[in-house]
């Protein structure tokens, strides 16, 4: 049983997993757009958005944070001397995930996770009155025709 135990475990030890992380998150910090595994994007996407949560706090303290991630002191600066202030009015999401479809190889499931652009409006989470009106419930006439 898994009880405790967060996240993926990608087929790899701890430390493996752990340095393996690191690197994507800098490799995503430094070129803001990696392509990689679906699996691996989903379980790095968090570690990303809080070193960018981190860099909009912008302390010594919160820097040494984003340092135990970040492996490059190059990407640590852009991170906080770019990135943060691309976000500054940006209360989380920081990041997209999208599926490309299967490797050949492997056929394992494929994603390009990218820092979002600066200018993108967050999608609303209310329904307007039009998406309300076809998101109806079918009755039973309806969806057999008689």
């Amino acid at each position: 049983m898994r009880h405790l135990n967060k996240g993926r475990q990608l087929s790899r030890t701890h430390a493996h997993k752990k340095a393996l992380l690191k690197n994507l998150v800098t490799s995503l910090l430094r070129h803001e757009r990696i392509v990689t595994t679906l699996a691996k994007a989903k379980e790095m996407r968090s570690l990303a958005e809080r070193c960018v949560t981190y860099a909009k706090k912008g302390s010594l303290h919160h820097r040494r944070l984003a340092a135990r991630v970040v492996n490059d002191a190059e990407t640590l600066h852009k991170l906080f001397s770019d990135v943060a202030g691309r976000f500054a009015a940006r209360a989380g999401g920081y990041t997209r995930i999208t599926k490309i479809g299967w490797r050949k190889g492997d056929a394992a499931e494929m994603a390009v996770i990218e820092l979002i652009a600066a200018d993108e409006a967050p999608k609303a989470k209310r329904r307007t009155a039009a998406g309300a009106a076809s998101a109806a419930p079918v009755t039973s006439k309806e969806s057999f025709g008689s």
